[in-house]
């Protein structure tokens, strides 16, 4: 075999390699950390040390810890999406939200012992959480269509919001379901999808029956109001009057 042929096949081999993406490097970094220490003994210096970065390259990558967390869920949805797959497509959307929600749990476990010593200190900031809740939401808004499940009519929002809600709830018992088959995780999920049905079941009858309100309303906020009109006295009334009265010219 000459150099040139050895030259050769290491380029390919080295060509065939995906470059290491370096903010899954941060974000699997920062788990590590988190599976031992407590959320707020993690520094940043911390992180850049164990994903083999300097400080300032991870400052160009994320500007928190926080904006590290979103990047996890990024990384998830991002191998979800890449993983669509029409199989469920003439399922209920019960089903298909159940697998979804399985499939994210399973994309999360390589992760699952970081998310169990952060989610106890996250819950009890309501700031952080509301930070974590819009990127929730901008998740499921995509995940939700992967599915096929409608996110932008009337109910779209109340949908995502639900599935964010009905995940972290399945959260929850997931964190400390350490059964190879997940049975309490999917006990769980069965009883949280069947309240999230009976609920969007009942907003889906309460928007169809004040449809016809609605559009009144509508009807009413869009037509102009009548113009009232002066009632205009007659040039003889004028004068009977003894006014002056001069016609515009």
């Amino acid at each position: 075999m000459t150099s040139e042929t050895v030259s050769s096949d290491f380029g390919a081999a080295a060509a065939a390699t995906p470059p290491t993406d370096p903010r899954k490097q941060a974000v699997e970094a920062l788990m590590r950390l988190a599976a031992s220490r407590r959320w707020d003994e993690i520094e940043l210096g911390d992180i850049a040390t164990e994903a083999g970065l300097s400080l300032a390259k991870l400052r160009g990558l994320f500007p928190s810890k926080l904006a590290m967390l979103g990047g996890l869920t990024r990384i998830v949805d991002d191998a979800m999406l890449a993983d669509i797959s029409d199989d469920l497509a003439a399922e209920p959307a019960r089903e298909r939200l159940f697998d979804l929600v399985m499939r994210r749990l399973d994309a999360l476990a390589p992760y699952k012992a970081g998310l169990r010593r952060i989610a106890p200190e996250i819950r009890r900031d309501p700031l952080t959480m509301a930070a974590l809740n819009r990127g929730a939401v901008n998740s499921w808004r995509y995940l939700l269509a992967s599915a096929g499940i409608p996110t932008e009519d009337a109910l779209g929002h109340l949908r995502v919001q639900g599935a964010v809600l009905l995940m972290a709830r399945v959260s929850e018992v997931w964190l400390d379901d350490d059964e190879p088959d997940l049975s309490r995780t999917m006990a769980r999920l069965d009883r949280e999808l069947k309240t999230a049905g009976a609920i969007m079941a009942r907003a889906e009858d309460v928007h169809r029956l004040t449809a016809p309100l609605r559009g009144l309303a509508r009807a009413m906020c869009s037509g102009r109001r009548p113009s009232v009109r002066r009632r205009e006295r007659s040039d003889e009334s004028l004068r009977r009057e003894g006014e002056d009265y001069a016609p515009a010219i």
